[in-house]
């Protein structure tokens, strides 16, 4: 046990570690820090807007040096009059809309004192539009246009706030969205081949390159990639290691419970029956406690909690609400 506690303890440090680096990079991000990458990700979106120049776009993602800050995908204006909030997702979930309320609340916040205007005074301020965007990366059946905070979280009714978030699933063939779309899906074959290692990932990038699949991107910034998706290996592995020592304590945690438990009966028949239903009550609950302190953590969707603690999704988004 306490080369188990050891183990969770130099999790925890990696994960913090490790979180450090993520947080400010990852291949998404980094494809479009770069201007020449970032004006095609605008004319994917707008095509219609044939006279945009690089020079009339400007970063304004939230970046930060801790962890427990908030940050977000990718944030840019389009010539003072555009902000455009851009998230890549492969984990489906609602909370992307509150999430995305978060960001462009924070993005207002900066855009005012950047541009030195006051909420509290008489005139009125001047603000760019906002858009909002999701580009999920997983597989789903069911694959909304859109999505509402009005609709998903208040059954549609009248409110004094809504959201609505963009879904892209492809793009169109070709354009800088399908390409990294068809960049996460090579990279999630070679992983199936491969497992989460250095080949998956150099596999990956050789037949992107060889299907002119972010070719240029790809073979300027070989070496970045190959150690941003490292890192991103790195952590996913943690975080299943994490959880995986968790349930292991709440197992044995529930063993002695139901032993203690089926103790309490005294008869060998009584004890025998207290035992079982102790240690299956035992299990129970302590699988519901490890989802509970996992769902507060934050950091793992309800598909790895439940398959960490052998929850249903129904019993974790139950304990989620």
């Amino acid at each position: 046990m306490a080369e188990l506690n050891n183990n969770i303890k130099n999790t925890s440090d990696l994960n913090k570690e490790v979180a450090k680096y993520t947080i400010k990079d990852s291949v998404f991000t980094n494809l479009f820090q770069d201007k020449k990458y970032l004006l095609q990700l605008y004319k994917a979106l707008h095509p219609e807007d044939t006279d945009i120049t690089e020079d009339k776009l400007t970063d304004i993602t939230i970046k930060n040096v801790l962890t427990d800050n908030i940050y977000n995908d990718l944030g840019f204006m389009v010539n003072n009059r555009l902000m455009i909030l851009v998230e890549a997702q492969s984990t489906w979930t609602m909370n992307i809309i509150i999430r995305a309320l978060l960001y462009l609340v924070q993005s207002y916040h900066d855009y005012f004192e950047h541009t030195k205007q006051s909420l509290y005074m008489s005139k009125k301020v001047q603000m760019p539009k906002p858009e909002l965007y999701v580009i999920y990366t997983g597989n789903r059946k069911n694959k909304p246009a859109e999505i509402s905070l009005s609709e998903e979280f208040f059954g549609g009714e009248d409110c004094c706030i809504d959201v609505k978030v963009k879904m892209i699933y492809d793009g169109k063939e070709g354009d800088i969205i399908n390409q990294y779309v068809i960049f996460t899906k090579v990279c999630s074959e070679q992983i199936a081949i491969h497992g989460r290692t250095r080949r998956a990932i150099l596999e990956a990038i050789h037949i992107c390159k060889d299907k002119n699949v972010l070719k240029e991107y790809l073979e300027s910034k070989e070496k970045e990639v190959v150690d941003i998706m490292m890192v991103l290996y790195d952590e996913q592995e943690i975080m299943r290691s994490y959880i995986e020592c968790a349930v292991y304590e709440a197992k044995q945690q529930a063993i002695q419970d139901g032993r203690q438990e089926g103790l309490q009966e005294g008869r060998q028949e009584g004890l025998q029956e207290g035992r079982q239903e102790g240690l299956q009550e035992g299990r129970q609950n302590e699988k519901i406690e490890t989802a509970k302190r996992l769902l507060k953590m934050e950091k793992f969707s309800f598909e790895e909690i439940a398959s960490g603690t052998g929850l249903t999704i129904e019993e974790i988004e139950q304990l989620a609400r």
